[in-house]
């Protein structure tokens, strides 16, 4: 018997909008992660990517628990001397809502090349409206 391993010619994606409305971002990042890998897949492979096409929708409605709005820290560096900003996460919702979001599950992904071709099978928009309708994604519930 031989094991069975996926060609790319074997891969089928779909599309899968969520709704990140009233959900929490570390459940919502997670399922989002699990979706983009393809571990939910029988045929998953984890030297290919075998993931779907998810557009989360309502990304500044999510919620986190505790303290976190102000807690939370979200670091950049300029490179120059001197150059470290932060930022809170209720400011990155007020400014940013789709960068919360695309870090959380950016940090649940390989960190290699792999890991970026999956990312960029991720879409996040602030609001309802989203051009992937010619696409038609299912609803995904989380």
């Amino acid at each position: 018997m031989k094991t069975f391993s996926p060609t790319p010619k074997d891969i089928s994606r779909n599309w899968f909008v969520v709704d990140a409305s009233d959900k929490i971002l570390g459940r919502l990042a997670s399922a989002v992660a699990v979706r983009l890998r393809g571990k939910h897949k029988a045929e998953f492979c984890p030297h290919l990517d075998t993931g779907d096409f998810i557009v989360v929708v309502n990304a500044g409605k999510v919620r986190t628990t505790g303290r976190k709005l102000d807690q939370k820290k979200y670091y950049r560096h300029s490179g120059w001397i001197g150059g470290l900003k932060e930022t809170n996460l209720r400011d990155m919702l007020a400014t940013k809502p789709e960068e919360v979001i695309r870090k959380a599950v950016r940090g649940m992904l390989p960190k290699n090349r792999l890991g970026r071709a999956m990312l960029k099978k991720l879409k996040v928009y602030a609001g309802e409206a989203h051009p992937h309708e010619a696409q038609k994604p299912e609803t995904l519930d989380v």
